[in-house]
């Protein structure tokens, strides 16, 4: 049964040109400036959550990583996604699943990185956002990174005609917990693809 969600992320990908949707990255240099800093190893563990149809994923493979597991509640995006990589479609694993109600991403083990970028903010309940936080404790190994961005308190209070919910730094620390290091965090100011700016935060953890 498709719910809600997935029937929103499904027809936005259906209808919207991937380099148009609000989100969009062509080079999203301050995430792979924070995967840089991990200095985890090539074969380790990846996971995407909320991918999308993210350009990450090509500048990922294009480094050498060759573990990759791309997740996200829409189909039509990993579609598009996958179709896009040809080849490089080889070292990603493609994951439908909520995070919010998983079936496979909570049986995963040893995630080296769990990066989320503009997936947290979506979950404006608590539930969703303890079944998010379920998860990452389920899956990310001992000494393993957390990168998250989301809007920040001066960001925009709707994405994609949907409430968000807006962080600084510390509230990630809090939402995640006292088994996170914070390592690194700053502030950008992206603009969307249309030219308007979207405010967002970006943190760095590492479990302890």
């Amino acid at each position: 049964m498709v719910n809600e969600r997935e029937h929103h992320w499904n027809t936005v990908y259906k209808e919207e040109e991937v380099t148009e949707v609000g989100w969009y990255e062509e080079s999203p240099e301050k995430c792979l400036e924070l995967i840089e800093k991990c200095n985890i190893n090539l074969d380790e563990k990846i996971l995407d959550v909320g991918v999308g149809a993210s350009m990450l994923i090509d500048n990922l493979i294009n480094k050498g990583y060759k573990n990759i597991i791309a997740t996200d509640i829409s189909k039509e995006a990993l579609k598009k996604l996958k179709n896009r990589l040809g080849e490089g479609a080889s070292f990603v694993d493609f994951v439908v699943d909520d995070i919010t109600q998983p079936e496979h991403l909570n049986k995963l083990k040893d995630i080296a990185l769990w990066h989320d970028r503009a997936v947290l903010h979506f979950l404006t309940k608590d539930s969703e956002r303890q079944a998010y936080l379920s998860t990452l404790l389920q899956v990310v190994k001992p000494s393993g990174y957390v990168i998250i961005a989301a809007f920040s308190l001066d960001g925009a209070p709707k994405c994609s005609g949907l409430d968000v919910r807006r962080y600084d730094k510390d509230m990630i620390q809090e939402f995640l917990g006292d088994e996170f290091v914070l390592k690194e965090h700053f502030n950008y100011l992206y603009h969307t693809p249309s030219g308007n700016e979207r405010p967002y935060v970006y943190t760095l953890f590492q479990r302890k």
